[in-house]
């Protein structure tokens, strides 16, 4: 290797990168707007790492200090205390690993359930029977059962994975690429063929949907030989959920490649839109106890409808009927997007 090559390409590509005034710009713009994500959905507060639901409450956030509880596990850091309106609704969120720990309200002796799937939840059964009363003596209060069967997390926690997995995979595989072959000058030779830019389209769009089926496909057998996933619901459904999920994600990457020409730009505005989905959209962990307008802005974003359908078939059994509203939501967000990347596309830069 010569210095002198070396270092004529390192200049170059700098000059190349500072002269992008958008690529540079948003550099410094994406790690602000995240620390700012974080900031609205925490709230500014301390950062809790175990959720309890009380109830019956009728206010998602509750103020410790007004309600009857131990004190010793009221002043207990990194626990975010849940309001719930019902003992049903609570079994739900405990079920789905919304919450990691239910307590009812009221005067000893206490109750309160806890899910033996939930890792979390024994730990916090564990300090909240250490906050009660000095060890050795009666305890005053009682575990009760679930009667309906709970989920492991890591069957909430796969359909997630899969997602997320086939956000990137259609954001990158449409947007990006497609920019790149503009700016190579691909696009403009295709140009002065026969293909027509629907061809061209939709010839991008149905491979990148095979590519991710067939990847989810692969996935999911080998995961679930070691696994052995619980699915109440049908398999061609959940089949389906994730095909129309795939098809709007791939949809979304066509609005991005329809006019972008820089990829360093383009690799931002994919940041900005696939980061903002993995984080609101409940694909690591629950939203649950998050203000209501960070929730209303989660579904904006396919990924919340795909996740939010895809987890009631599985773990609840419901059928197509039942998650018409993300169907719904999902089909015009896919037809939405293709009139726009259609409306959009240029060959050239």
């Amino acid at each position: 290797m010569r210095i002198q090559r070396f270092w004529t390409m390192f200049r170059a590509r700098n000059r190349e990168f500072f002269r992008d005034r958008a690529a540079f710009g948003w550099n410094f713009l994406f790690p602000f707007l995240i620390v700012a994500g974080f900031g609205a959905i925490f709230g500014g507060q301390s950062y809790t790492e175990y959720k309890v639901g009380l109830f019956p409450h009728p206010e998602t956030r509750v103020r410790p200090d007004q309600i009857e509880m131990p004190d010793a596990f009221r002043s207990m850091r990194l626990i975010e205390f849940i309001g719930v309106p019902t003992e049903s609704e609570g079994l739900e969120k405990l079920k789905h690993h919304k919450i990691d720990f239910l307590l009812k309200l009221g005067q000893p002796p206490y109750e309160y359930y806890v899910s033996h799937e939930s890792p979390k939840g024994y730990v916090l059964e564990k300090m909240f029977k250490a906050s009660l009363v000095p060890p050795g003596t009666a305890l005053p209060a009682r575990k009760k059962e679930i009667k309906a069967s709970t989920i492991r997390y890591i069957d909430w926690f796969f359909p997630g994975i899969l997602a997320m997995n086939m956000m990137f995979s259609a954001l990158w595989g449409v947007g990006y690429i497609v920019v790149r072959y503009r700016k190579n000058g691909v696009l403009k030779r295709l140009k002065v063929t026969p293909l027509t830019a629907f061809e061209y389209l939709s010839a991008q769009a149905l491979s990148r949907i095979f590519l991710l089926m067939f990847t989810l496909t692969i996935v999911w057998i080998g995961c679930d030989l070691i696994f052995d996933f619980v699915v109440l619901g049908s398999y061609l459904d959940l089949f389906l959920i994730f095909c129309l999920g795939s098809f709007s994600l791939t949809a979304l990457g066509l609005v991005l490649a329809s006019r972008g020409t820089s990829e360093e730009f383009t690799t931002g505005i994919l940041n900005f839109i696939s980061w903002p989905m993995m984080f609101l959209s409940e694909v690591w962990f629950s939203m649950e106890g998050a203000p209501e307008w960070i929730k209303s802005t989660a579904k904006i974003f396919p990924l919340t409808h795909l996740l939010t359908a895809a987890r009631k078939i599985m773990h609840d059994g419901a059928g197509l009927i039942d998650v018409g509203p993300e169907i719904t939501v999902l089909s015009l967000m896919t037809i939405t997007f293709l009139i726009i990347g259609a409306s959009m596309f240029s060959w050239n830069k």
